[in-house]
């Protein structure tokens, strides 16, 4: 149809040098004119596929016309509603008086509504008793009349007040339409062979693009907008807090290990194996592999001791040791897990070992800096080597899931450990790196961990909220956790951590972290999200 319809323009304007009006052109397979909007429509795709190859040219027309309603096209058929009022009723004094509820029933709710009015307005009915009757033996359906007229030409000679009162009333409906002039445009041609648009080998091999036409390049045209990826508004918030670690002075530890025994997640922190974090309910097993490979003997036994009967200091939790209990897989409720790993690599040559490539290759950086404490200032030759190390991945929790819960999320977890720290330090410490973050003031609130004492929550005045909020935990760990992986007794560590989704949310201004994480995150959302700077 395209084809064919691009060829009648060509030949009527072969022919007649201007095509006046669109409108009188009698479209392949049709015995009468193009007037019809659709037919318009139909002709603009033609138009506009001959002008991008300069063959023609035209001038738009715009017009004004009306169509009926569904509601029009029934009074076409039907008459309209004053009209069906009327021929329901009895001429008075020759029948009983129809009800309004009657008429109802009669002539449907609508007309009944509409068009009693419109009755009693021009004198056709008339009320008797409770009911209606005919006030008029005859009556002219003007409406009707003036409907059949605008859908046969689209107008009326009525007037522009007769089409305004039928507008109100719903019949009609005003639409806008075009017409078309159209002269011949400079690459004239009643042939409508398409131009070439690629320069191919066969042409050059055959010689054919000696004789071919080509399509001109359009240089103003857009291109076409590049996909590409995007940083989530998780990693990008992530990176900058990964980059206030690195200007302080810290190391990142490798955090790889989603699956940890209950060693390592509870066990080597002096978490109880009693503690309520050990259940099913607050803590994801897993059920294939049940169990995991035992840790270094004599540190297991070091630290089973310790539990159970207590040492360094400690009178333990005196409870039954269970061997089957620290063997459990699960999935990490902490990175502390990771950093309990990573300290006992660090106190590896003050039990007379050597670390191996990956503690070397992690603390090689971090050991030379300077941290909060007197780091590198070492008492004694006892292979201690001071650090500073930090992660930032992701945890589980079986959590019940709500506006601000997940059962996954991610940790920001840093650590110090040097000789003679204090907490007053570790105060002073908190105050620089939240400063960092843009957080100017904060506070802190004793809090009790199994692994930390003294224990700190950390708080920050939230502007928005106004209002004080926890944004972290923090503490120093004890000497049970420590002595026992072989650390020197003046040695301590300061921990903290804080969710990397708090954060985020605050600075994105989003208030359901499920519309930060899964299934109901907007990809056009992290797409146009903008980079954040503390």
């Amino acid at each position: 149809m395209s084809e064919t319809l691009q060829q009648l323009i060509l030949d009527t304007l072969d022919s007649s040098s201007e095509i006046a009006d669109t409108r009188n052109l009698i479209l392949p397979g049709q015995s009468s004119p193009a007037s019809s909007h659709d037919a318009q429509i139909t002709i603009l795709g033609a138009l506009n596929s001959l002008l991008s190859r300069e063959m023609i040219k035209y001038t738009t027309h715009e017009i004004s016309s009306h169509v009926l309603t569904p509601e029009g096209a029934q009074c076409v058929l039907e008459g309209s509603h004053e009209a069906r009022v009327w021929a329901a009723l009895p001429v008075k004094g020759e029948g009983e008086p129809l009800t309004a509820l009657e008429l109802k029933k009669k002539v449907g709710d609508e007309a009944a509504k509409v068009g009693q009015g419109r009755a009693f307005k021009s004198g056709w009915i008339a009320k008797e008793g409770a009911g209606f009757v005919k006030s008029a033996p005859t009556i002219e359906d003007a409406t009707q009349q003036d409907l059949r007229e605008i859908d046969s030409t689209g107008t009326l000679k009525a007037g522009e007040k007769t089409l305004a009162d039928l507008r109100k009333r719903k019949l009609i409906t005003q639409r806008k339409g075009q017409w078309f002039t159209v002269n011949k445009g400079s690459n004239f041609s009643t042939s409508t062979a398409k131009p070439e648009t690629d320069l191919t080998v066969e042409m050059l091999t055959s010689g054919a693009w000696k004789t071919s036409t080509f399509k001109k390049y359009n240089f103003d045209a857009e291109g076409l907008t590049t996909n590409g990826g995007a940083l989530h508004p998780l990693l990008k918030v992530r990176e900058e807090l990964r980059n206030i670690f690195l200007e302080m002075g810290f190391a990142e530890m490798p955090t790889g290990s989603f699956v940890e025994s209950g060693f390592w997640c509870f066990d080597a922190l002096f978490v109880p194996q009693q503690h309520p974090a050990r259940e099913v309910q607050d803590t994801f097993y897993l059920s294939d592999p049940l169990e995991s490979l035992p840790p270094h003997a004599p540190y297991l036994a070091t630290v089973s001791k310790t539990h159970e009967h207590g040492g360094f200091g400690s009178t333990g939790y005196r409870a039954p040791w269970s061997d089957s209990e620290t063997r459990r897989l699960l999935l990490r409720t902490h990175t502390t897990s990771s950093s309990a790993a990573m300290l006992y690599r660090l106190a590896a040559k003050c039990r007379g070992e050597e670390f191996d490539e990956e503690t070397e290759s992690v603390l090689g950086g971090s050991t030379k800096a300077k941290t909060a404490g007197k780091l590198g200032e070492t008492a004694a030759d006892d292979g201690f080597r001071p650090a500073k190390l930090f992660s930032i991945d992701r945890v589980f929790r079986n959590e019940t899931m709500d506006a601000t819960h997940l059962a996954e999320f991610h940790q920001v977890e840093g650590v110090v450990a040097d000789r003679n720290l204090t907490l007053a330090g570790l105060i002073g410490f908190m105050r620089v790196f939240f400063k960092k973050m843009g957080i100017e003031h904060v506070k802190f609130k004793p809090a009790y961990n199994p692994y930390t004492e003294p224990s700190l929550e950390i708080f920050a005045f939230h502007p928005m909220l106004n209002k004080w909020v926890e944004v972290g935990n923090s503490g120093m760990f004890r000497p049970e956790m420590l002595e026992p992986m072989g650390f020197p007794k003046d040695v301590r560590v300061h921990g903290w951590g804080l969710s990397l989704e708090r954060p985020t949310m605050i600075r994105y201004g989003i208030n359901n972290i499920r519309t930060l994480v899964g299934h109901k995150v907007s990809l056009e959302g992290i797409e146009k999200s903008p980079a954040v700077r503390f």
